[in-house]
């Protein structure tokens, strides 16, 4: 099992820019890429984007290419969103995931962290 714990959200002005973090601790061995959600109020959590954890391709949906970035430490088995030019609609609940391998969907998620884009 992997535990994974999200840290770097705020409240910023539009147009600014915050760095999500998502330090991961367990089974980290066993992940194959990581993943940023997001969760508006009354919406459904929508995926963001991802990176593999071996390689580092990345993939954004278009709402955020562009604009935020996925990196990672693996020394420090932490990833990282880089969100620039923010909007007031990209505010939500931010959440990363991992998924491992011979699995469908994203087995393991933080427990989230508010990004709050003030206009």
């Amino acid at each position: 099992q992997v535990q994974l714990v999200e840290s770097g959200g705020g409240v910023v002005q539009a147009g600014g820019s915050l760095r999500l973090s998502c330090a991961a601790s367990g089974r980290t061995s066993s992940i194959v890429d990581m993943g940023w959600f997001r969760q508006a109020p009354g919406q459904e959590r929508l995926f963001v984007g991802r990176i593999s954890w071996r390689g580092g391709s990345t993939y954004y949906v278009d709402s955020v290419k562009g604009r935020f970035t996925i990196s990672k430490d693996n020394a420090k088995n932490t990833m990282y969103l880089q969100a620039n030019s923010l909007k007031p609609e990209d505010t939500a609940v931010y959440y990363c995931a991992a998924r491992s391998p011979l699995v469908a969907g994203y087995d393991s998620w933080g427990q989230g962290t508010q990004v709050t884009v003030s206009s």
